[in-house]
Parts: C-alpha cells; structure tokens; sequence
C-alpha cells in the first residue's frame, strides 16, 4: 500500500501491533458459540449499549435499563438509537456514497434537535478539502487495515465538528458503518462506543491529538481506537455467555 494515502499512519511506531492485537481480540470474540444461535438478540443488545454510551459522551447520560425499558425520551439518546438501527441498510452505501449516508445518520440522529434546513448536511464552516479528502478516501477505497480506517473516519468527524447538534454522535455512528462496511463486523456485534465511554478521559485526550496532526497526536489515537476495539470485544464475549446461559424458550 506504498500510494495508499493511510500508509504513513500504519507506518507511525507502534500502530500496526496495536491494531493487530485488537483485530486478534475481535477475532477471537466473533468465535463464540452464542453467536451461531442467538446473533440476532447479542446485535440488537449490542446496539443498544453502544448508543446509550454514544448519548453519554455527548453529555446525555441515562441509566441503561431505563433506556431499554422504553421510558427515556432524551432526544439525543433517541437519536442514537435510530442512527444505531440503521447501520445495518446503510452499510452498502457507505462505500460508494458516503456523503449520502453520513446525511442520513444526522438526520436520523438531529431530526429532533434542529430546524429542517440544518438537518442531513455539513456545517458551512466543516466543509472543505479536509472533508472532500475523507469522503473521497472511502468512496475510492484504500488497502489500509478496517480498524485504520474506521479510526481515521471517526477522528476527522468529530476533529471537523462536522455536522450541526450532536455532532459526535453522528461521527461514532460513522466510525462503526465503517467496521460493518468494510467487513470486520458486518452483523454490527462491536459496541465500540463503550470502549469509549469506559475511557472517556483517554478518548477525549486522544481524539485532541489525532486533530493535531501531529505524530504523537496520531497515535495516542491509534492506540486509544485499539483500547476501545478490545472492551468492545470484551463486552461482545460478555454478552454472549448470558446469551448463551439463557435457556431456549
């Protein structure tokens, strides 16, 4: 990947292991004998604690159980549940038209919290060569690692504060089309968002440094996307087992 534009990041000390470490934590996560059975109910759950945490790290905290009990009406965590719903039909457009489905997530996301003509597109002020450079890199594609490219989609979203309202909530749901689309979770199984929740002085820290640009900065990133891939993957093998303790009806 010589001409790949992610190739120096992969090159940067240390991010090439780190990453692998956490696809190996994946890897071994997606093995569970749960997930041949009861796939279906381990995503949906899954969905459920990575947009609640999503809501919280843009400051919309609520208790887990009331959320999935149906009585929190917060318009962000709702939000995050619809974008979070929708992952799974927009992964095919990701690829091919990113820009389409990135509006689609805000308005699934902010169609509550905004007026209707600052819903499903950038703020005038994020739009720019750094955004046409990042809608380019997905639709033209790159042989960078998954993990590498979802981490770069989500740092440049929430670097650029692209989108108007919860605008990390719509670059975490970006970040985790990017693992389905490109094949590393494709049943949406992975609740990043708790890894990032789980190390939210980190992710905030990091995700400083990635919008530095500067090596370090890159990389205290890198290496804290790979932290919250392996709770992510953690969690999913925490899932599973009371999944698969759970009698059959």
């Amino acid at each position: 990947m010589a001409d790949d534009p992610l190739a120096p990041l992969l090159a940067l000390p240390d991010v090439a292991p780190t990453l692998d470490r956490a696809r190996s934590a994946v890897d071994a996560a997606m093995r569970h004998q749960a997930l041949r059975r009861s796939g279906g109910p381990i995503a949906a759950e899954v969905g459920l604690r990575s947009a609640v945490a999503s809501a919280a790290l843009e400051g919309h905290r609520h208790d887990l159980e009331a959320v999935r009990s149906g009585v929190v009406t917060d318009p962000v965590v709702q939000g995050a549940l619809r974008a979070t719903a929708a992952l799974d039909g927009l992964a095919p457009t990701w690829m091919r038209a990113p820009r389409q489905a990135l509006a689609k997530l805000h308005t699934l996301i902010a169609r509550d919290l905004l007026p209707a003509a600052d819903v499903g597109r950038p703020r005038s002020a994020a739009t720019g060569p750094r955004l046409e450079t990042l809608m380019t890199l997905l639709s033209t594609g790159t042989d960078a690692p998954t993990l590498l490219l979802a981490a770069v989609v989500h740092g440049e979203l929430l670097a650029l504060s692209a989108f108007a309202g919860p605008s990390g909530v719509v670059a975490r749901a970006a970040a985790r089309l990017t693992l389905i689309a490109g094949g590393l979770d494709p049943r949406g199984l992975l609740a990043v968002d708790v890894g990032h929740e789980r190390r939210e002085p980190e992710y905030v820290g990091a995700s400083g440094g990635f919008a530095t640009g500067t090596p370090d900065g890159l990389r205290s990133w890198f290496r804290h996307y790979a932290n919250a891939v392996e709770i992510a993957a953690a969690e999913l093998s925490t899932i599973a087992d009371a999944a698969l303790s759970t009698p059959r009806p």
